[in-house]
């Protein structure tokens, strides 16, 4: 067999790693569990170790390292190092590194390092089984700005005895309070890793082959709201991709997105800063196009070349409004801020405000109307 078509060698210390975590996690905590009583507290101090590590990964690892979507007190940086040992997934610098080679590359095969085109085994969990892309061990040079970061450094170079002193000596130290060690092994140890490793791992996966796509289409990413529920907000993947210096996954209110929550909330207590989110009209421009488009596909056999004409007159109508809306909504904004300092009114400019989002709303119900009638009889 030929070099180019022999399979890359397999990394055996990650095969075993994922191997006998999930045996032990599987099988291990319910034989352990029949024959003796577990702690409450253990089942406690798990749930609080997935959040810690999961939440570490994705305010610290993916918005924080990755993306620069916010800036953060180095008090922060520090605990999401601390949590990211816990996670077992890399260090910040390869992680980040990894991660960003995915946003420039997404599903090209040869490229992207998980990319969901090979197959849900693939993307999960199968890349980092061999080595495929085993030159990003020692090449970091899509992260520079990181290697300024002290902290980052620091967790990178300790990165072995961090995580043993995390996954086993935090465990052991929990053992040794409650008085059951081989609890707190079992259950705050592997069922806690195992956990924290596939819900991550749904991201790459999961993420890119099940739910809708509100903003994009040019790549496998989805918004699923399920998902969300068990990755702390990630799971508003599509938005993500398309959009991924924004420090929000889930840009509503409604939207399950804690990490967005806890950053906002750190923000008051100047632990971060520059919380970056992307233009509204970005976003919704975004979303409408993809009404039209998906119309255009869905029609493009049996509409009448007027019908058509007339769909796109209605969208660039809508599009003028759109910017209109915004353009008075940044008008508003800028005089409240002028108001706070110099202490003179802006009802009037809120009142014309008021009345271009109307005209914009109005259009916006008018266009979709449109599009989901039925075409005019010829």
């Amino acid at each position: 067999m030929s070099n180019q078509s022999a399979k890359p060698p397999v990394i055996w210390l990650n095969v075993l790693v994922f191997a006998i975590t999930f045996g032990v996690a599987a099988i291990g905590v319910p034989l352990y569990a029949m024959a003796y009583d577990i702690p409450s507290a253990m089942w406690w101090w798990m749930l609080a170790s997935i959040g810690f590590a999961g939440f570490s990964i994705t305010a610290g690892y993916h918005r924080l390292w990755a993306h620069k979507a916010y800036k953060s007190h180095a008090i922060m940086r520090f605990f999401y190092a601390i949590g990211g040992a816990l996670a077992l997934q890399n260090s910040a610098l390869h992680w980040s590194s990894d991660h960003r080679e995915h946003h420039k590359n997404v599903d090209h095969v040869d490229d992207d390092p998980y990319s969901a085109k090979r197959g849900f085994w693939y993307s999960h969990i199968g890349w980092m089984l061999r080595e495929h892309h085993a030159s990003s061990y020692n090449d970091y040079s899509n992260v520079k700005d990181l290697q300024k970061d002290r902290i980052v450094m620091w967790q990178h170079k300790y990165y072995l005895p961090l995580t043993l002193l995390m996954t086993i000596g935090w465990p052991i130290v929990l053992g040794v309070i409650y008085g059951d060690i081989w609890a707190a092994l079992l259950v705050v140890g592997f069922l806690r890793l195992v956990i924290n490793h596939h819900t991550t791992f749904f991201i790459n996966s999961l993420a890119h082959m099940w739910g809708r796509q509100p903003y994009t289409d040019k790549n496998s990413a989805r918004d699923n709201d399920i998902l969300a529920l068990f990755t702390f907000g990630e799971g508003y993947h599509n938005y993500h991709h398309i959009f991924s210096a924004d420090y929000r996954n889930g840009i509503r209110w409604w939207q399950f997105d804690p990490t967005k929550w806890i950053i906002r909330c750190l923000s008051w207590f100047g632990l971060a800063s520059d919380l970056r989110r992307c233009s509204g009209y970005q976003i919704e421009r975004a979303k409408l196009e993809m009404h039209l488009k998906r119309y255009k596909e869905k029609h493009s056999d049996t509409a009448a070349a007027d019908w058509m004409e007339r769909i796109h007159d209605e969208y660039d109508a809508l599009m003028q409004q759109l910017k209109a809306y915004y353009q008075a909504r940044k008008a508003l904004l800028d005089s409240k801020a002028k108001a706070l300092k110099e202490q003179v009114s802006s009802s009037q400019l809120h009142h014309q405000f008021l009345e271009v989002k109307q005209r914009f709303e109005d259009q916006k119900r008018e266009f979709k109307g449109l599009l989901r009638r039925q075409q005019p009889a010829m």
